[in-house]
């Protein structure tokens, strides 16, 4: 998990949910640096730098495009 690198930052742990799951569904390995922590102690975030996403630099791509699709806004049909 060393070579692992943060490619995202979230404020709050609610905000990790959805994306915990979509990663475990594709079986990308990743980690959340902090998240122990700001679970027990939200006020410390902006201390702490976040919630950090780690994952290894070759699925970088395959998440990217997780957290483009999860920042698309929705759209009604």
């Amino acid at each position: 998990m060393e070579s692992f690198k943060t490619i995202a930052v979230f404020n709050y742990q609610h905000e990790t949910v959805v994306l915990k799951h979509l990663l475990e569904q594709e079986e990308i390995p990743y980690f959340f640096e902090n998240e122990v922590t700001l679970s027990v102690a939200p006020m410390y975030s902006a201390a702490l730098g976040g919630i950090r996403l780690k994952v290894h630099p070759n699925d970088f791509e395959e998440v990217q495009q997780i957290l483009d699709n999860l920042n698309n806004p929705l759209k009604i049909v």
